[in-house]
């Protein structure tokens, strides 16, 4: 096999040797980054991982979902082009994820069932093609029930004996994060059914949305407090979800739509429209939306019909679900690993609007990158008022030839920030002036800089330049950094009073330097100084994407800081030893390395370990008998969890049970993490054996969960080399 593998990837053989020993799964990747199709299916699969962590997880995505599925189908396409190189993990394979890694703000539990995406389509011929494909399989007629497509953050409610016991996030599809009491506080929401005939124990799901009026509103208050505004409704909708103050979460105007009952929850219902009817005379809020159709001719007349009235609607929309309306035929078409083949979403083609530029500013970021942005005379699109539009780099502006006082196409495809796509220079006034891109930092005055292999212009002042240190401090202290709550205006304060200037000072501040900023009492400076010494436990990972190292994001901290365990052993690694690490290319692991061979950084770590944050990783697995209260158990474990995936099955042996591999009739469960094989949890569904999460598992062993770790390990497919070798 190594032999082989020397051959197809041209590696040295002594380094073969040693991956064949350790990792068959980086020989693997080896092979794939050898060929230009796996070269291209490798660099789509990052780049829709990382989309799918901006729109589930940061609820801040940078692309249209136009963009992401053609990105998706692209990589279908090749990985049917190329078999060989497919994986159980490939995101064409599971559906995208909001849990986060490192510390838990909510319970995590199972679904009852899979909670699956749908397939996306933009062309009423593929929805042609999805019907005929249902009914090459169906002997009878059937007809089709069509809805709106809504578009707020995905919701699973549980109601037993008619009261709601649960309310979950999609999560990654198999678990979520359990919200019910902030579901409680939404209004529409029955926390008991009326009426008569519902399920003892069903479960229902749909979306919450913030209406634009909601919208509107909980932006100027952000504003006004200064703090950044929500790009989006649906970004505003998901982010309330996950508050930990459910009061405020009632006061956001919230909203809920549900549509869909798993069939194997409801009893005496023929059609899926049906079933609806009847929850809604249970109180529960259903759209009045849908239409029964029986033909294609009436759904593209649905189609057209809302592709203008959605325009008058107080939510988001952003297409149409088709859906056989039989549960039986239902049932009989079954699922994919990712989306039932019953029902497809015909997608709307993004909004278009056409206004003005009046002016560029150009912003500097925590980086020193330097972003322009045009200011433009606001329009009405997707439901809110467009006024500005990033232009991203001095070569954007180039290529459309753009001009201060042109008319261009802005485009908000998926609601989400406004993009550039043209300009009519048809409209073009002949005072229309060419913008000057700045050669000297806008707000420090320092020269310009422009790396070779950049688009982008930096401002090289980050030592002194107010911009960027606090944009630097302001991300330390972020979410997904050391989770202290602190917007922009707070940092502005403590930046212009000089009681803060780098990380290290916020571990210093007094109640009196606190009180004595505006609008700010005994309350308020309290809990800010319990924030942040309760950030002093945050675990490793997250300190590290707190350094605000450059190019390193969340994920490549989180795989860093498992890979060498502690800042000392990052800090002391060669560039050949970075440079060697997956995912770490040259511009990546050159600057990890200067970063640790810069004399102010390393004062500064060295500061921060005084004010007793962590930076190295911690592990409390068991490896001893510890019960046997899971004796006579057989245990799957697949998926990421806070602990290696050894270690769970350590934890699984450790109290008695046996842990396989594969799942089976004689599973007793499927211990599910973050992203669990598809395959796994499809076998799961068809074979009745219950699936568990961690938190679930934890508590079943007696033990608490630890988050600290965030240890991240890669799946192993069953078969490691897909029939290449």
């Amino acid at each position: 096999m190594c032999s082989i593998i020397v051959r197809k990837t041209g590696r040295k053989s002594e380094e073969i040797d040693y991956f064949c020993k350790f990792s068959v799964l980086q020989a693997r990747y080896w092979i794939m980054e050898a060929t230009e199709a796996g070269k291209l299916i490798i660099s789509l699969r990052n780049q829709i991982e990382e989309n799918n962590r901006r729109y589930y997880v940061d609820n801040a995505p940078v692309i249209s979902d136009y963009d992401f599925d053609q990105l998706l189908y692209r990589l279908a396409e090749l990985e049917r082009q190329f078999p060989q190189f497919d994986s159980p993990d490939s995101p064409t394979h599971h559906v995208g994820s909001d849990l986060q890694s490192g510390s838990q703000r909510f319970a995590r539990r199972a679904h009852k069932y899979p909670m699956l995406s749908l397939g996306n389509t933009y062309s009423m011929e593929e929805v042609e093609e999805f019907a005929a494909r249902a009914a090459r399989i169906i002997d009878t007629s059937f007809t089709y029930s069509c809805e709106l497509k809504f578009d707020g953050a995905g919701i699973s409610l549980t109601y037993r004996h008619g009261r709601l016991v649960q309310a979950l996030t999609r999560g990654d599809g198999v678990v979520g994060d359990d919200v019910t009491v902030n579901i409680r506080k939404i209004k529409g929401i029955p926390h008991t059914l009326h009426g008569s005939g519902y399920p003892d124990d069903f479960e229902i799901r749909g979306e919450i949305l913030m209406p634009f009026d909601s919208f509107d509103r909980l932006n100027k208050e952000r504003e006004d407090a200064g703090e950044e505004p929500f790009a989006n409704p649906r970004n505003a909708a998901s982010g309330s979800l996950k508050l930990l103050d459910s009061e405020e979460v009632g006061r956001r105007g919230l909203m809920c739509t549900l549509y869909h009952i798993p069939s194997q929850d409801i009893t005496g219902q023929e059609g899926h429209y049906q079933a609806l009817d009847a929850a809604a005379s249970w109180g529960l809020p259903v759209s009045d939306k849908r239409k029964l159709c029986s033909s294609i001719e009436e759904i593209k007349d649905y189609i057209t019909y809302w592709d203008t009235e959605r325009k008058l609607l107080p939510y988001a929309t952003d297409g149409v679900v088709i859906k056989i309306n039989s549960l039986e035929h239902q049932r009989e078409l079954g699922y994919t690993a990712k989306s039932p083949r019953w029902a497809v979403a015909y997608k709307f083609k993004a909004e278009e609007a056409l206004t003005k530029v009046l002016s560029i500013d150009y912003q500097v970021g925590r980086t020193g990158a330097v972003t322009p942005v045009a200011n433009m005379e606001p329009v009405f699109l997707s439901g809110t008022m467009v006024k500005r539009a990033t232009l991203v780099n001095e070569d954007f502006i180039r290529s459309f030839d753009l001009r201060i006082g042109d008319t261009v196409k802005v485009v908000k495809g998926g609601e989400i920030i406004p993009k550039i796509i043209g300009v009519d220079l048809s409209s073009r006034p002949a005072d229309a002036s060419v913008p000057v891109f700045p050669s000297v930092c806008p707000d420090c005055g320092t020269p310009l800089i422009k790396e070779a292999d950049q688009a982008r212009w930096y401002c090289p002042n980050a030592s002194s330049c107010p911009t960027q240190i606090k944009g630097r401090l302001l991300h330390f202290l972020s979410r997904k950094a050391m989770n202290v709550l602190c917007g922009e205006a707070t940092i502005d304060q403590l930046y212009d009073r000089g009681f803060v200037r780098r990380p290290s000072d916020f571990y210093q501040l007094q109640m009196r330097q606190l009180m004595s900023l505006e609008g700010w009492k005994e309350k308020a400076s309290t809990r800010f100084l319990n924030s942040i010494d309760a950030s002093r436990k945050v675990g490793f990972d997250h300190v590290l994407f707190a350094l605000g190292i450059r190019y390193v994001g969340q994920t490549t901290a989180a795989m860093l800081a498992v890979k060498f365990g502690s800042i000392d052993a990052l800090a002391a690694a060669s560039y050949e030893e970075l440079k060697d690490v997956e995912d770490i290319g040259e511009t990546m692991a050159r600057s990890i390395y200067d970063y640790f061979r810069n004399e102010a950084e390393i004062a500064e770590i060295e500061r921060l370990k005084a004010a007793g944050l962590q930076f190295e990783m911690k592990s409390d697995a068991a490896t001893e008998k510890a019960s046997d209260v899971l004796a006579g158990m057989t245990v799957v474990v697949s998926g990421t969890f806070a602990l290696s995936r050894d270690e769970m099955k350590a934890l699984v042996t450790a109290h008695g049970g046996k842990a396989a591999s594969g799942v089976s009739g004689k599973t007793s469960f499927l211990l599910a993490g973050e992203k669990p094989g598809p395959e796994k949890v499809k076998k799961a569904g068809e074979l009745g054996v219950r699936i568990m999460s961690e938190e679930e598992f934890m508590a079943l062993i007696g033990k608490g969960n630890n988050k600290e770790d965030n240890k991240e390990e890669e799946a192993f497919p069953e078969d490691l080399f897909g029939g290449m070798i």
